[in-house]
């Protein structure tokens, strides 16, 4: 995502596959259930498509949250979007001010890579609420 702003379509199969079998065998590394997975997953697929509709996401982002969701379960999805929003908020900044500085135009209508964003914010969030438990 940070080079191309594409996830291929395998690699969220793998990764939701992957969470449905860790699922299944009660290994998930944050000890969540079904009902909480799936439940997650649902909602942030369809709370991220309006963002996808309104042109603001890219349809990757989107599948990329859904399968990250069924790892994560809604309390940690929750504190993934907020810690990723805020990563990209800090990013779209930066690159504002680099273009203000440097007279550049902008050169995609996407520049901020947001799967890489919640990636780096599910992978804190892992961290602390494995410390936490």
């Amino acid at each position: 995502d940070w080079r191309q702003r594409r996830v291929p379509n395998a690699l969220v199969i793998a990764g939701a596959l992957a969470a449905l079998a860790a699922l299944g065998l009660q290994a998930t590394p944050l000890h969540i259930g079904w009902a909480d997975a799936l439940s997650a997953c649902a909602a942030t697929f369809v709370f991220l498509l309006l963002f996808y509709a309104a042109g603001l996401m890219g349809a990757a982002d989107v599948k990329f949250a859904a399968a990250l969701a069924l790892w994560l379960g809604l309390e940690g999805m929750l504190w993934t979007w907020i810690g990723a929003s805020l990563l990209a908020a800090v990013h779209s900044i930066g690159l504002m001010q680099m273009r203000r500085w440097t007279g550049a135009v902008r050169q995609r209508r996407r520049e901020v890579p947001y799967a890489a964003h919640l990636a780096t914010a599910a992978l804190a969030w892992m961290a602390w609420a494995s410390a936490a438990r």
